[in-house]
């Protein structure tokens, strides 16, 4: 049965490692999760114990159907103090990524997905103008020892994420909680180098795109030196549309919070698009959804052509295939998760069809899992996890998903 893609297109499932791992505790969000005035409701701890567990969920991954996973290696653990690289560690993730191919399983390993080491935030995080140099370097001992086992490389997950905040398009995992600017002061407080701020990933402000973009170019080439396996970075996709009369507007919003970031990608084998949403641009800028409109738990709107649009978007400014390395929805509500991510392939199909080039689609998220500054007040999961047996149990849009993939239903 043919499941209404092309031949090779890939159909898996993403995951982050500080939000199903559990315990990583030499990395800036765990110091942030436990300070006074900390902006996450809640702190990570245990999560779903992935770093232990992960052989089961890759075993069920792989039984679901599914045909690639996306994870992260975490850098706070492969290099916890300056310098120091823990093969045991590099071991771990070379172990992960091996037992995907072992059952069939195609590997996305990304780099950077939201933490950093304490002590590189310590030294004032990506402000520090030692920052590429030091992330090069944990990129190339890393590359090195999972060669082989890569077969797509993404370089550091929504670098642009900050800037959609700031237009109004939405954040991670909600908004922050707490006061940002204590919390900060407390963490400097803490762990500061003593010549610099404390200056986690999450909240650090300056040229984010200048000192990203010359991370992922580094990152892009180092990788390359050890394996010859497209390299890309993801970015947040909002779908901006104007209020009519404001297209000005709307076209000066997404140059900020997306085309300028697409354009850095115009040298990569791919672009990850990540897209759950769209925004409405008018007189005010980004506007929320009216009342009445359907919205996740999250408050972002439901909108299952926002995927094709922004990935439509994403292609004509990048000029880069296109891999969907998130989508999804948060809701405990799984009928919905379904339906709408169901919605959202049948009109990426007809994209698809009509010549858009994507090579692949990456739901968010595998398991149950620590939404950042929400916590454990939302999931995107596609399978449940009892948080206190860690007991997994796949919802019915996980096997359908699987189900999809492996070309026994269709869309």
């Amino acid at each position: 049965m043919n499941n209404g893609f092309p031949p090779g297109f890939l159909i898996g499932t993403a995951t982050a490692g500080h939000q199903i791992e559990g315990n990583n505790v030499a990395s800036d969000c765990w110091a942030l999760e436990h300070t006074p005035d900390t902006v996450f409701k809640h702190v990570s701890g245990d999560v779903v114990d992935f770093y232990h567990r992960w052989p089961e969920d890759v075993k069920m991954t792989a039984a679901l159907g599914l045909q690639a996973l996306r994870f992260s290696v975490e850098w706070p653990r492969i290099e916890p103090a300056p310098g120091e690289f823990s093969r045991a560690e590099l071991d771990h993730y070379r172990r992960l990524a091996a037992t995907c191919h072992e059952l069939g399983l195609r590997t996305f390993v990304t780099f950077n997905h939201w933490t950093t080491p304490l002590w590189f935030a310590a030294e004032g995080g990506w402000t520090n103008p030692r920052a590429v140099d030091r992330f090069q370097r944990y990129v190339d001992v890393t590359a090195a020892h999972l060669a082989g086992e890569i077969d797509w490389a993404v370089t550091l997950n929504e670098p642009n994420v900050a800037t959609v905040a700031a237009v109004g398009g939405g954040g991670v995992g909600g908004a922050a909680v707490g006061d940002r600017d204590k919390a900060l002061q407390q963490a400097t407080r803490r762990h500061s180098s003593g010549t610099d701020s404390f200056h986690p990933m999450m909240l650090w402000e300056g040229d984010q795109l200048g000192r990203y973009a010359e991370a992922h170019r580094r990152a892009r080439e180092t990788i390359k030196s050890h394996v010859d396996v497209p390299v890309g970075w993801t970015l947040a996709c909002v779908d901006y549309q104007p209020v009519p009369g404001f297209e000005d507007r709307a076209a000066a919003v997404r140059d900020q919070a997306v085309t300028s970031w697409l354009e850095v990608s115009r040298e990569d084998d791919f672009v990850g698009v990540q897209n759950y949403t769209r925004r409405f641009v008018g007189a005010n800028g980004v506007e929320k959804p009216p009342p009445g409109t359907p919205v996740d738990e999250l408050g972002w709107e439901l909108y299952p052509s926002s995927l094709a649009n922004a990935a439509r978007y994403a292609a004509s400014v990048s000029q880069r295939p296109v891999v969907i390395t998130e989508h999804g929805v948060c809701t405990f509500d799984d009928s919905l998760r379904l339906e709408h991510t169901r919605q959202a392939l049948r009109i990426l199909t007809a994209a698809v069809a009509d010549g858009l080039d994507v090579r692949g689609y990456l739901h968010w998220t595998l398991l149950d899992e620590f939404e950042w500054f929400s916590g454990y007040d939302v999931t995107f999961g596609l399978v449940e996890v009892d948080r206190e047996t860690f007991e997994r149990k796949p919802r019915p849009s996980a096997t359908w998903l699987g189900d999809l993939a492996a070309g026994r239903v269709q869309l």
